[in-house]
């Protein structure tokens, strides 16, 4: 008798010969603690929840960069920031970006007949280096972070502005407007599902919220009394759950993968503006496991056996050619750091990570590498929420606070409290060798060395 897991194996390798559609809903700063099925208790996210039912809710699942423009480099390219230099958070003014040369997962689908649209946030490059330059037939949203706009008083913003269709249609100017943004997303996602469900399609839903500052709609404001900051989360998991209800009602659940994350842990200085990191250590900015390990999630009704809790570590990255598979499209003719995880998400039995290590790197700093259970914190100076929390949307501010060299066995202590450095000097001489490996092939400004295996940065038209 062949296994249930070897059938959901052979339907998901199936699923290339029908093209499958991709969704990947990728939120903003959302902490992992800020969903229920990853432990929230002072709010239902039932829509996420019954996604993570349905399908398999990975508990080690991390972003390779602990923020924006980076996180979503990797998702779009399989590879880590550093490699398609996009190490840092790109800023309107920014004269580099995601460059022209790189394959991005929407031109691998589109070559293979997918449409392909990117609703919400871009933050890869602006003017030239936008997102209709990159496989997405269709933007709405924004070019990058909204907080990135006049009123922040850190900076002189210029105008932050509503594309519609890639071009400028109005003019963001107060919260109230930013309060529409999940609602007309969401909006806009539903109609383009169905009004191209006769093709294969690639939908990047790539919410701005709940990065600061946060809204929502007077439909959802007040709705949990609980706070703003949790109306924001129960109108992103309304979001969710009519994308899925869409794909019921079209028909479409059962040729749909769909990929929920974020790109990094809660901006914890904004205290009750920030999300939960469900008890990790630190968070945005950082590479500690509050910064880097968010929630991922993947749902197919009929390929991905339901109810499945998988503890295998996995990436972002890992995103690109596991949509690229499942669709039977070719991934890019250079390096790629992400692997095909499918059988964590079929639950083939014995399956483990593809991984042999994974490095965090921030912004240029290789910070971190995890390897199995082990996770290597090199010495730098991270990020450290200063004094009590933020009030009212405003932060508390940070220092920068020292850490040595400290080993963690994450299995035991996901928390990273017990520093076993010096009980263990074989696994941090191993670790160290890694290390050097990827200091030498991405980089890393902590030590003054320039990766062998990086490639240009794409550049900004001056004009245009």
């Amino acid at each position: 008798m062949i296994p249930l897991a070897s059938f959901a194996g052979m339907a998901l390798a199936a699923g290339a010969l029908s093209q499958p559609n991709i969704i990947v809903i990728f939120c903003d700063d959302l902490g992992r603690g800020d969903l229920s099925c990853y432990g929230q208790k002072d709010y239902k996210t039932p829509n996420i929840d019954q996604m993570a039912k349905e399908g398999v809710r990975f508990t080690d699942f991390y972003v390779v960069s602990p923020a924006c423009s980076p996180s979503r480099a990797s998702l779009l390219t399989g590879c880590y920031p550093a490699r398609v230099s996009v190490p840092q958070v790109l800023n309107p003014d920014s004269p580099t970006g995601l460059a022209l040369e790189e394959t991005t997962l929407a031109e691998s689908l589109k070559e293979t007949g997918y449409k392909t649209a990117i609703l919400g946030k871009w933050h890869l490059g602006v003017k030239n280096l936008g997102p209709l330059s990159q496989g997405f037939d269709k933007f709405s949203g924004i070019l990058y972070s909204h907080d990135m706009w006049p009123p922040n008083p850190r900076g002189k913003w210029p105008p932050l502005w509503l594309h519609k269709d890639g071009k400028p249609v109005n003019e963001m100017m107060t919260l109230e407007d930013q309060a529409e943004l999940t609602g007309t997303l969401t909006k806009e996602a539903v109609k383009w599902i169905s009004d191209n469900k006769r093709n294969p399609f690639f939908l990047y839903l790539a919410h701005p919220m709940p990065h600061v500052p946060i809204a929502a709609s007077p439909a959802f404001a007040g709705r949990t009394g609980k706070g703003l900051y949790p109306d924001c989360i129960t109108e992103l998991d309304d979001s969710v759950g009519r994308i899925l209800r869409t794909l019921k009602k079209e028909r479409l659940d059962r040729k749909t993968l769909v990929v929920f994350s974020s790109d990094n842990g809660p901006w914890i200085p904004y205290g009750a503006h920030a999300g939960s990191t469900g008890g990790l250590r630190e968070g945005k900015g950082t590479a500690f496991e509050g910064g880097v390990r968010t929630p991922g999630i993947f749902w197919w009704p009929g390929r991905i056996p339901p109810g499945q809790i998988c503890s295998e570590p996995a990436t972002v990255m890992d995103i690109f050619p596991t949509a690229v598979k499942a669709a039977g499209a070719q991934l890019p003719k250079v390096k790629m750091d992400g692997r095909d995880i499918t059988p964590l998400l079929i639950g083939q039995p014995g399956a483990k990570t593809p991984h042999n290590h994974i490095f965090f790197q921030y912004p240029g700093d290789l910070l971190a590498v995890r390897s199995g259970d082990w996770k290597l914190i090199l010495p730098h100076k991270h990020r450290h929420q200063k004094e009590a929390p933020g009030k009212d949307g405003f932060p508390s501010g940070e220092v920068m606070k020292p850490i040595e060299l400290s080993l963690y066995n994450l299995r035991a202590d996901p928390y990273e409290k017990n520093d076993l450095a010096a009980s263990n000097p074989d696994v941090v001489e191993r670790l160290m060798k890694v290390v050097e490996t990827g200091r030498n092939e991405l980089g890393d400004t902590l030590t003054g060395r320039k990766g062998s295996e990086v490639r240009p940065a794409g550049r900004v038209a001056q004009n245009g």
